[in-house]
């Protein structure tokens, strides 16, 4: 989508903030005990009551309202009876529709106590999305932003998951453009004023491939290491992107 009117941006801002209320919302009910379903009705209550409806679920018939990925999980994992447990590292990834538009962000929470990989990935994961933020900027390319996006992960010691990329975004849940977190020379397009994109790097300690579970959903690490996720739905501008979905 590219914003083109004050409404489209106002539209875009609201879905967005809601988005990040909800995460916030979710991120306080994390704890030892709680299933991932547990945890997913919390969000679907609280985007529920504010008129918003599930992105995945409108696009995709996905089984829970938001996805809930755990530990090896990189993204797509769906809420269900696992027991969150002290150490795990939860992504909470929420994609609301409000209004015919959408929004899409994800954090990595940890459950105490934090190993130092897990604090490490964590880190890296937001060093290297705001190192791709600060070049997103109109006129560049998306190979651009994804050069500076793994050379900022690389200088943290983690690695990019190079098989999974951001996206378009804005009045469907994935819009063209593909965002990838690497160089990519297949890249070639250009930003342009009011594209909205979703700038979402998935890093591992180590080089992985992904594998998908028998659910036909869940994505994780085929070694079975940690993966961290962070995410944002950006408008590009001239000067530094607007973060639609930042916590106000």
């Amino acid at each position: 989508m590219t914003i083109s009117s004050q409404s489209d941006l106002a539209a875009m801002q609201r879905v967005g903030q809601l988005v990040a209320r909800t995460i916030a919302h979710m991120r306080a009910a994390v704890r030892p005990g709680l299933t991932t379903a547990q945890l997913d009705d919390i969000g679907a209550r609280f985007a529920r009551s504010q008129g918003a409806r599930s992105a995945p679920q409108l696009a995709y018939d996905f089984p829970g309202f938001n996805c809930l990925s755990v530990n090896e999980e990189i993204v797509h994992g769906i809420p269900g009876a696992r027991v969150l447990r002290e150490g795990d590292v939860v992504k909470l990834d929420v994609t609301l529709e409000l209004d015919g538009y959408m929004a899409d962000s994800a954090v990595t929470v940890i459950i105490p106590p934090v190993s130092a990989e897990a604090r490490q990935l964590q880190r890296a994961a937001r060093v290297a999305f705001n190192s791709g933020v600060a070049v997103a900027r109109a006129g560049q390319s998306l190979r651009e932003v994804g050069r500076a996006v793994e050379s900022a992960a690389k200088r943290e010691g983690a690695v990019v998951v190079r098989e999974l990329t951001g996206h378009g975004i804005g009045r469907r849940i994935h819009e063209p453009p593909s965002v990838p977190n690497w160089g990519d020379p297949d890249a070639r397009t250009i930003l342009t004023e009011g594209m909205v994109i979703a700038l979402e790097p998935m890093l591992t300690s180590v080089p992985v491939r992904v594998v998908e579970e028998a659910d036909g959903w869940t994505l994780r690490t085929h070694n079975r290491v940690l993966a961290v996720h962070h995410e944002h739905t950006i408008v590009i501008r001239r000067g530094a992107p607007l973060v639609l979905t930042a916590a106000a």
